[in-house]
């Protein structure tokens, strides 16, 4: 399974739209978004790309892991999501909100030494990617990391 790691920050005049551009700028903006938990299958092989390739058809469901804030201006907004892998199945953890990005890439490796310390795996891979923005006056801001899982599947 591939799992591509997108992200996105954006402005916009609602709490809505500013996400909505944030996944248009992650490239996942015509798809329907299904949160899960934060598990790596064992066959997972994670692909950093920023934007999203094309993943299925519009309106697909996507399976994702998301780190998102959004802040209205003045102020900044971060989102940060990581992971942690071996040959068997991995962890992702996920911190976001209107904090500097050095502390969600805190927040997120924190929280990956404690979930490898819950499990008999072994890891042998870390890494984390992040975003910040800075939210205008007047403007809603979204910051969004992503774990994309697959391809999109149709709607039934």
């Amino acid at each position: 399974m591939d799992v591509h790691v997108a992200w996105g920050a954006a402005s916009g005049p609602t709490e809505l739209a500013s996400y909505d551009a944030a996944l248009a700028e992650a490239g996942v903006h015509n798809y329907n978004l299904v949160p899960v938990s934060s598990i790596l299958p064992a066959d997972a092989a994670v692909s950093v790309v920023g934007t999203a390739p094309e993943l299925g058809p519009v309106g697909a469901r996507l399976t994702v892991v998301e780190a998102r804030a959004t802040a209205t201006g003045p102020g900044h907004v971060s989102a940060a999501l990581g992971w942690a892998n071996g040959d068997g199945p991995g962890i992702v953890y996920e911190a976001a909100g209107e904090m500097d990005q050095a502390d969600a890439r805190a927040e997120v490796e924190a929280g990956l030494t404690a979930g490898r310390q819950l499990r008999d795996w072994a890891f042998t891979g870390e890494r984390v990617e992040s975003v910040t923005a800075e939210a205008e006056s007047g403007t809603y801001t979204t910051a969004v990391v992503l774990a994309i899982f697959g391809t999109g599947e149709r709607i039934a």
